[in-house]
């Protein structure tokens, strides 16, 4: 559905410097980087050199980023969500904690969007050319369309505790709409279990945030201006945040497209159409405590367009920005959740 979702968030005004000098008690912003899940992470925290040190922070990052890769990569042969879509058999299987806790968010989310979170869209997806396999020089034909769509549905999948299972043999499960939001939650909440309370996470685009830069400033965040490049060479602001202790996720499709015969293809797949969404809406930013939780979410709304969107965020009392393009540009709404975290 969403299965390469561009880093759609920039930090702002931060230095690519390892640290910050301190004002108080010898802290400083200290950057930790690295790669996970495809693409990059970036982590702030507001600490001394000794205390991440004698924490050694970072291998714990690494560790726990790697358990979650091996939980949930579709690109690891033998990892746990690997291993569950290669089978065929319709007996329940015992999964770890990580993988369940990623699964009944999924599934949580993709009931109350009305299936516009589908954590079973993958085949759909490789279709139209948005996962690993080829893409193709022109949209496949129905009757493909058809044979695919047969292989998806939530409703095909199910959790009970621990217990995995599905109704179909080759039904396949893809969580890249929600295990990036979780390794940002793990990393998060590793840092809290270590003691530092003013840090910044970022993986891929996706958020969390919690207490202040070593200044005492809250930290502040830019929307990236949906600009339809490709490349990601044009970068520009739309919006900027105050996020305050919470997560941020941006969901967009002005990046991850293809061109055939004239028309444009999204890689966002609407799961109850099974064809690449096809409206104004370009980009969707959510904030809420949950990164994982703010990375589903978005890609339902954006699924759903903005009117649908809109009216589905105010019932659920969400604090949510929808960016869409018209023939003079973009256009901003959002719900009075959001509105407290504009700058």
């Amino acid at each position: 559905m969403n299965k390469f979702k561009q880093l759609l968030l920039v930090l702002l005004a931060v230095s690519i410097s390892a640290c910050f000098p301190s004002n108080n008690s010898g802290k400083t912003e200290i950057l930790l980087q690295g790669r996970t899940m495809g693409t990059t992470y970036n982590i702030k925290v507001v600490a001394t050199l000794k205390q991440l040190e004698a924490l050694k922070l970072q291998q714990k990052i690494d560790d726990a980023l790697k358990q979650v890769n091996q939980e949930m990569s579709t690109y690891i042969a033998d990892s746990e969500i690997s291993r569950f879509n290669q089978s065929t058999s319709l007996d329940p299987i015992e999964v770890s904690d990580g993988f369940a806790r990623v699964l009944q968010e999924s599934i949580r989310i993709g009931e109350l969007s009305g299936g516009k979170l589908d954590i079973t869209v993958g085949p759909l997806v490789n279709l139209w050319g948005f996962g690993p396999e080829l893409r193709p020089e022109k949209a496949p034909s129905d009757e493909l369309l058809a044979a695919t769509h047969a292989r998806v549905g939530l409703t095909n999948l199910h959790l009970n505790a621990k217990q995995l299972s599905k109704d179909i043999p080759n039904l396949y499960v893809d969580l890249s709409t929600t295990a990036k939001g979780y390794g940002v939650d793990v990393v998060a909440e590793l840092i809290e279990a270590n003691g530092i309370t003013n840090y910044l996470v970022e993986i891929g685009g996706e958020m969390r945030l919690r207490g202040f830069k070593h200044t005492g400033e809250l930290w502040a965040i830019a929307i990236e201006k949906p600009i339809l490049d490709p490349s990601g060479e044009q970068r520009a602001i739309q919006q900027v945040i105050i996020p305050k202790d919470n997560a941020v996720a941006t969901s967009g499709d002005y990046r991850n497209y293809f061109e055939a015969d004239g028309q444009r293809f999204s890689h966002i797949i609407d799961p109850q159409t099974g064809k690449p969404i096809n409206h104004n809406l370009v980009s969707v930013t959510v904030i809420a405590p949950s990164s994982m939780t703010a990375d589903g979410l978005s890609t339902a709304l954006m699924v759903m367009g903005t009117e649908q969107g809109m009216k589905f965020a105010v019932k659920h009392e969400l604090a949510a920005l929808f960016i869409s393009k018209t023939e003079h540009g973009f256009t901003e709404q959002f719900t009075v959740k959001f509105k407290q975290y504009l700058k």
